[in-house]
This record gives structure tokens, sequence and C-alpha cells, in this order.
């Protein structure tokens, strides 16, 4: 892996990501920073999760961003998804957490 490529991914959530983050603090009367935190943590944790085994993620929110460093074993899958599909490792990354958005919102 290039040193270019190490190193904290910042993402845009997508709406349907958003309206999920609303859906899940309506629900459980968060207000919108606390309700993006909470789904922000479930996406990147399914994520590593699936691809690393780790069970704790850190990041930061900052104006709707979200930043994220990912795991060494994150980083290479990342890497490698972003060579396979000839897009970068932030656009991964982000289908990936949109893709979880909605995870945990049907009870």
């Amino acid at each position: 892996m290039s040193a270019e490529q190490s190193g904290p991914i910042e993402i845009e959530p997508s709406d349907r990501f958003r309206e999920a983050a609303h859906e899940w603090g309506d629900r459980r009367m968060l207000d919108e920073e606390e309700a993006m935190g909470a789904k922000a943590e479930q996406a990147l944790l399914e994520i590593e999760h699936l691809v690393a085994s780790h069970t704790e993620v850190e990041f930061e929110i900052e104006d709707g961003t979200i930043r994220y460093e990912p795991s060494d074993e994150l980083s290479e899958f990342l890497d490698e998804q972003a060579a396979f599909a000839g897009i970068n490792r932030e656009t991964v990354l982000s289908l990936h957490v949109n893709l979880f958005a909605r995870v945990f919102l049907d009870e």
C-alpha cells in the first residue's frame, strides 16, 4: 500500500444515510448530531467487523463529514476493491457505509 493511500478517509453521508440517522434519532429522541454519530458507528463497526473482526471503531464527524482511519486490514480491503472497481477508496468506504445505513432500524 502506498503512503498516499494510508491515513484517514473523509466521506460525505448520502441522503439515504441521513434519512436513516434521522429515523434512528426520532425513535430514540436523539438530536441530529447524536443520531449521525450512532449510525456512523454502527456502519463502520459492521464493516470493520466483517473485514477484520474488530469490535471497536473511533471516528469523527465534523460539519456533516465522517472522518475515519480504517484498520490496516480494512485499508487493504478498500484499496483492493478500489483498484478492482476503478474508483477511489473513499468511494468504496462511502458505498459500504451507505449500504449499512439502515442496519438496526427495524425492530
